[in-house]
């Protein structure tokens, strides 16, 4: 049974409240929903897969309440064709909320999985911990500001639970308290010491093993390559409402098209794959995480809609994706900056700043995805980018 199954669901009331830092808030959820989950199943974390049920249900009031406010906004034509597409990227959040729950219920219900998927993973997810901060734990107390978390280790603090309250925008103020569930995302090779100061306890890895079949060994490269494409999908989707880009969201449509054909052949994989396994049965958790991926990037074009349709979507939407957890930033890269011939690998540059590179617009090349290939950066490019408010503000002064 889900932890969550059963519960009687709270009523919500209309009550006036901005409709801005409720698809702020939407937004953040649901791009934790996917970090969450797939972390989920990397470890086989059932705490990880409630925490997503949670949130899930939480997402589930923001559509609700989102949905009441439009409504009450739209008193003329023009206002029903602004707001229509917000109210697709409404639907579009639940959507991967709604998914996210169901990668979260492979490990809930038990669906298995092989073991093969836990060795690739790590090359595909941020490692995302989860972990409870002690009664003696030197951070206890005291402001993320304080503590100086990501620019000393590359950790971010990317969400908080209090109780039954989330903090999904901890910033410089936030103060961490003992027992709050604390979830910490950045590189592996960090995680361990800043787990062990947070809950007093070693973090163990999970272990792997090398997959022992050539056809579920592309099937799980297949269902890590349909995540990210997915993952990028959802970061270019808000891009082009914020940059109102559609080139942007003709990427958007491009990518969902490859996520779509991927699907098809890694469920052809996964069925060969079955017919060589020792237990068959295994596999029936790879069918669920190739369906719910696919979910996602289906959402990411319902977010671009309103782009692809060339309607103006209302101003509150670039407001809310400007505002969020992660902002996206557009820059250009200037001649002889400090960017200037940086190296960008795997989306990562050779920078100060703690930014991830989305795209390139190269002036003589087009879009470039940066996660399907690295490059340096030139003067010229056009830059979106995604990270914190003090990384963003950093990356464009070293743009300049």
């Amino acid at each position: 049974m889900d932890p969550l199954e059963g519960e009687a669901s709270s009523p919500v009331e209309y009550e006036p409240v901005s409709v801005k830092d409720v698809l702020v808030e939407m937004k953040d959820t649901a791009e934790l929903l996917i970090d969450l989950s797939y972390s989920a199943v990397l470890h086989r974390n059932a705490d990880l897969a409630e925490e997503v049920l949670r949130l899930e249900e939480r997402m589930d009031v923001l559509e609700m309440r989102a949905r009441m406010s439009l409504l009450m906004a739209a008193r003329s034509p023009d206002d029903a064709e602004q707001l229509a597409p917000v109210l697709g990227i409404v639907a579009a959040a639940d959507q991967i909320s709604d998914a996210a729950g169901d990668i979260a219920k492979i490990v809930l219900e038990d669906i298995r999985i092989p073991e093969a998927m836990r060795t690739a993973l790590p090359e595909a997810v941020e490692t995302l911990v989860r972990g409870v901060v002690s009664e003696e734990s030197s951070y206890a107390g005291r402001t993320l500001k304080h503590i100086d978390l990501e620019s000393e280790t590359g950790i971010r603090v990317i969400a908080l639970r209090r109780g039954d309250e989330w903090l999904l925008n901890p910033g410089p103020k936030t103060r961490i308290e003992a027992g709050d569930v604390a979830l910490l995302r950045g590189p592996e090779s960090e995680i361990g010491d800043v787990y062990r100061t947070l809950t007093g306890t070693e973090y163990r890895p999970p272990e792997t093993e090398t997959p022992a079949i050539e056809d579920l060994e592309r099937a799980v490269d297949t269902i890590l390559h349909m995540k990210n494409l997915s993952e990028l999908a959802v970061d270019l989707a808000y891009s082009s409402v914020l940059f109102d880009s559609e080139e942007l969201a003709e990427e958007v449509r491009n990518l969902e098209v490859e996520v779509d054909a991927l699907e098809s052949r890694f469920e052809a994989w996964v069925l060969r794959a079955a017919a060589e396994a020792k237990d068959p049965v295994s596999l029936r958790g790879l069918i669920h995480l190739g369906t719910s991926t696919e979910m996602i990037s289906d959402a990411a074009v319902d977010i671009s809609e309103g782009v692809l349709r060339d309607i103006a979507v209302h101003p509150v939407v670039g407001m809310a994706v400007q505002e969020s957890d992660e902002i996206i930033t557009r820059i250009e890269i200037e001649a002889e900056s400090a960017l200037d011939g940086t190296d960008v690998t795997g989306g990562v540059p050779d920078a100060d700043a703690t930014m991830s590179i989305i795209a390139i617009r190269r002036p003589d090349e087009g879009w470039l995805l940066v996660g399907d290939a690295d490059t340096a950066l030139r003067a010229g490019d056009v830059v979106i980018a995604k990270g914190t408010r003090t990384a963003a503000g950093q990356f464009d002064e070293l743009a300049s």
